[in-house]
């Protein structure tokens, strides 16, 4: 339910992107509008400012001398200069030294100081309830002792409402680009997943009742980021390919190679069951047999089992070697066979050690199986600082022809050397496999006479190697 649940509430791919692009647009707009809503009112500023002072100008140029007093005309064209839609308030003051000579007398003085001489000067004060720009100029007239300080102010009501007008312009241009954005990122992102989709309508097209369909996906061309999804899909399809072909073939492989002890069963059943002394004893060998074969078939498996890298541990090859002995002896002595082993003090190697006894179970029985009465199996542990450390099974039987040789290890082969020995042909099998999975080699010669077996381990495996007795 809790995964249910949490699949109900993922946002879909295609929103996902939607939110990852569109979030950094957002942000950017913000950033924008932000710089943009400042340069705004910069520009309005300077703008304004450059009216105002060009208006304070021409009023200051009208101020004179005549007959030792200071004289002004106010140019109605300076005050036309300042005229606009919002019919913002004028406001002027002509003082000479700290005394008001015309104008607005309650109009903010300045520090006659602060004033440059001949340049316009600005700031923002509160007038009459109402903030305004105020543009000041201090000048020297001929026979004057005080400067005169030429004042012009403004009310901002213009200035406010052109930096409303702008920004609301700037807004709907990035409104409009964001608008634009989306009904193109859509389609965009549309025509980008449209591979993605592609792929699960190819995974989507295997869903059938029938027999499943294990073959790699044809999607069609992959971009680059899908690539390796797809590669890893068609991984595990090889691997349940691969899975499933080896269960089919050990159903196919247990169903026709106990056909035969179940038949023998049956038959000796019914003997035993009209009184033949000799029946049970068949029916026990029977049983054997079976119980053989299905004992190497599940080994088989095993050894041939895909999906799982068998855990590295250290391994000594030669307690490996005693120990399938002592699971063998009771049959070498059965088949009048002598076991010796040569083995260093210790060789070890990092490797799997069940995988290693089943190897080593399987060449010590097809050696004892396929031997002449009376033989010997040599098992030889040598270890090797160069070339890696390695464990060979070699008995004095009749060996094998070169057309045998190259059949040795197909499933359920059998030789002329057998001469009736029950056996289930999986024994080389079951080594071959378990040696790939190991990444050891196998090598396979006869001996003259008999057969040799080594299986090698490469240096990498090893770990630590000490000095030799036999």
């Amino acid at each position: 339910m809790a995964t249910e649940n949490a699949q109900e509430t993922t946002l879909a791919l295609r929103t996902r992107l939607l939110a990852t692009m569109l979030a950094p647009l957002l942000v950017i707009a913000a950033l924008l509008g932000l710089a943009g809503a400042t340069l705004i009112a910069d520009v309005v500023r300077r703008g304004n400012d450059r009216v105002l002072g060009g208006a304070l100008e021409a009023v200051a140029e009208t101020v004179e001398v005549e007959r030792g007093q200071v004289t002004l005309d106010l140019p109605e064209a300076a005050f036309g200069m300042l005229e606009n839609s919002e019919r913002d308030n004028i406001y002027y003051r002509i003082a000479v030294g700290e005394k008001a000579l015309t104008g607005y007398a309650d109009l903010s003085a300045p520090l006659i100081a602060d004033v440059p001489l001949e340049m316009p000067r600005f700031r923002y004060e509160r007038y009459k309830d109402q903030d305004i720009r105020i543009a000041e100029m201090r000048r020297e007239l001929p026979g004057i002792e005080a400067p005169v300080i030429v004042q012009l102010a403004e009310t901002l009501d213009s200035r406010r409402a052109l930096r409303r007008r702008l920004i609301v312009l700037l807004l709907l241009g990035e409104l409009m680009l964001i608008g634009v954005a989306m009904a193109l990122i859509r389609p965009a992102l549309g025509w980008s997943l449209r591979p993605l989709t592609q792929l699960g309508n190819a995974v989507a097209a295997r869903d059938t009742r029938a027999m499943p369909d294990l073959s790699p996906l044809q999607s069609g061309p992959l971009p680059a980021e899908l690539r390796p999804l797809a590669d890893a899909f068609d991984r595990l399809l090889a691997r349940l390919d691969s899975a499933t072909s080896g269960i089919r073939r050990f159903t196919a492989d247990a169903s026709h190679q106990m056909r035969t002890p179940l038949a023998v069963l049956k038959v000796q059943v019914a003997l035993a069951r009209r009184g033949n002394p000799d029946a049970l004893g068949e029916i026990a060998s029977a049983a054997d047999r079976l119980e053989h074969l299905l004992t190497q078939l599940l080994a088989l498996a095993r050894a041939e089992e895909e999906g799982f890298t068998p855990r590295r541990e250290t391994v000594d090859l030669g307690e490996v070697a005693a120990a399938v002995i002592n699971r063998r002896i009771n049959q070498a002595i059965g088949a009048g066979i002598d076991i010796h082993l040569e083995a260093p003090l210790q060789a070890t190697v990092k490797s799997h050690r069940t995988l290693i006894f089943e190897i080593l179970s399987n060449l010590l029985d097809n050696a004892i199986r396929y031997n002449r009465r009376g033989g010997t199996v040599l098992i030889t542990v040598v270890s090797d600082d160069v070339c890696g450390s390695s464990i060979a099974v070699e008995d004095d039987g009749p060996g094998l022809s070169e057309a045998e040789m190259a059949r040795i290890g197909e499933r359920f082969a059998r030789f002329s050397t057998a001469r009736g020995s029950e056996g289930s042909g999986l024994g080389f099998a079951i080594v071959r496999s378990a040696a790939a999975r190991l990444g050891a080699s196998l090598r396979i010669m006869n001996a003259n006479p008999g057969l040799r077996i080594t299986l090698t381990f490469p240096h990498d495996l090893e770990t630590t190697n000490f000095g030799n007795k036999r």
